[in-house]
């Protein structure tokens, strides 16, 4: 655990983080069509800044930047890394919010994205959002050997798509009862919250030993930190739908049993979550063992997993 001063300063960190991230964000997504583009619609690209700027803790590119940081990687290049990252996390976010998925109002204390603009042009902006997080991994910016570039699309799309953050959304759909009545086992709740919430908060990680071209140990430590942190993030997240204030959050609570989602605060209980959720974070901490002291930030990363209040 981390005292109240290591608190602190991790959340002054993340903002710092934010603030950084929001000022390249802005920067890559002006009105100015990139090369090979041929326009940037004026409705598309300010309902893609909408939907990304001025919102959101970050957390994902932080935890880029700081597995980064172990390899010494420069940090405009994983700055980059994390904004493709969190594009993939807010197209992920508007197309949650749809009609046809939870049928938000709310997201980050403001109208959802097809609220603000509507159904078409909300779709539009997560199919935007989704490609352009590929075309900045693609850059030269993001890493100068065309191999490390290679591997981090690989793993993003694998991270997001199929076999992870889209296939997960699937299976929750399904655990809502849309398509069978079949209860989820607790094996297969742990299966979707893998998929659907831990998959891109794992890449994160991995991402920043890709960056690094970090020895294999290092990146299955990364990758063992990543793993225990996503699916504590999402107990955490089921725990606040529970408990959390609708106002703090900046999104309705209550969701998850009104739509009959299948959560592991539901299997196991308040309590028994948050025996899961100490537990998670514990093995995500000593996943960062190797790295000792330089790990601080990803320790506190941890913590602050584990206590968030929004």
């Amino acid at each position: 655990m981390t005292s109240p001063a290591t608190d602190a300063q991790f959340s002054a960190l993340l903002d710092a983080t934010a603030g950084e991230i929001d000022r390249l964000l802005d920067r890559l997504l002006s009105s100015t069509p990139a090369e090979g583009e041929i326009a940037r619609p004026a409705r598309l690209i300010e309902a893609m800044r909408y939907a990304t700027l001025g919102g959101g803790k970050r957390l994902r590119p932080l935890l880029t930047i700081e597995s980064a940081a172990l390899f010494g990687v420069p940090r405009e290049r994983a700055l980059m890394a994390g904004c493709a990252l969190e594009c993939v996390h807010c197209y992920s976010l508007v197309h949650d919010d749809l009609p046809a998925m939870d049928d938000d109002d709310m997201r980050r204390g403001k109208p959802t994205a097809h609220r603000k603009y509507d159904e078409a042009t909300a779709i539009l902006v997560g199919d935007s959002l989704l490609t352009f997080a590929f075309d900045l991994l693609s850059h030269r910016e993001t890493h100068p050997d065309a191999a490390v570039r290679v591997a981090l699309v690989a793993g993003l799309a694998r991270s997001a798509g199929l076999g992870g953050m889209a296939g997960g959304q699937m299976l929750d759909l399904a655990a809502e009862g849309r398509y069978d009545a079949t209860s989820l086992t607790e094996e297969q709740v742990v299966t979707l919250d893998t998929m659907k919430t831990g998959a891109l908060i794992r890449f994160a990680c991995i991402a920043g030993a890709i960056l690094g071209q970090a020895p294999q140990s290092a990146h299955d430590a990364l990758d063992r930190y990543g793993h225990a942190l996503g699916q504590a993030f999402q107990i955490a997240d089921d725990l606040l739908d529970i408990e959390g204030d609708a106002a703090t959050l900046g999104k309705s609570t209550g969701k998850d049993a009104a739509h009959g989602k299948a959560t592991l605060a539901g299997n196991l209980g308040v309590q028994g979550a948050r025996e899961r959720l100490a537990a998670l974070i514990a093995q995500a901490e000593r996943a960062l063992d190797p790295f000792g002291a330089n790990a601080a930030t990803l320790r506190a990363a941890a913590h602050f997993v584990a206590t968030r209040r929004a």
